[in-house]
């Protein structure tokens, strides 16, 4: 990704975090309006560093559900490789913050899961096809 991609993703994130924030947990403009989404707090592998997020997200049961697309990327995206390496993560939804634990579904829960979230959000059966990787789908479940 070009440095100047980057930095329009990440002012994207930005302005997006902070419009979740100021009214919320809903984004009151751009593609993500009307849309569930969470921010996720992981700590960076390597630098230790928290690192915040914003993700569609679905539910099952009391749990949360993302899943690491990057748009189809050949690569998993670094939130991904933060939780994985720190599982405590932070959510913020619908105004609302509390801790979780990440963990990455496999097997059926994984394919059902996927399937969820791509039934209201076609876009990530997409990104599925453009990609050789298997995407990752992460449970997200509130601690205490």
């Amino acid at each position: 990704m070009s440095t100047e991609t980057s930095n329009r993703y990440e002012s994207f994130n930005e302005a997006l975090i902070a419009d979740l924030r100021a009214n919320q947990g809903q984004a009151t403009s751009g593609p993500f309006q009307g849309r569930p989404v969470l921010i996720l707090t992981t700590t960076g592998a390597k630098s230790g560093q928290r690192r915040e997020n914003p993700l569609a997200f679905t539910r099952t049961g009391d749990d949360y559900v993302v899943i690491a697309s990057k748009g189809g990327s050949p690569e998993n995206p670094s939130w991904y490789h933060n939780l994985v390496a720190n599982p405590e993560v932070t959510v913020e939804v619908l105004g609302e913050k509390f801790t979780a634990r990440a963990r990455v579904a496999t097997g059926e829960e994984h394919e059902r899961l996927f399937a969820a979230q791509a039934k209201v959000m076609p876009g990530f059966a997409d990104y599925q096809r453009r990609t050789a990787r298997k995407i990752p789908v992460i449970v997200l479940h509130r601690r205490g």
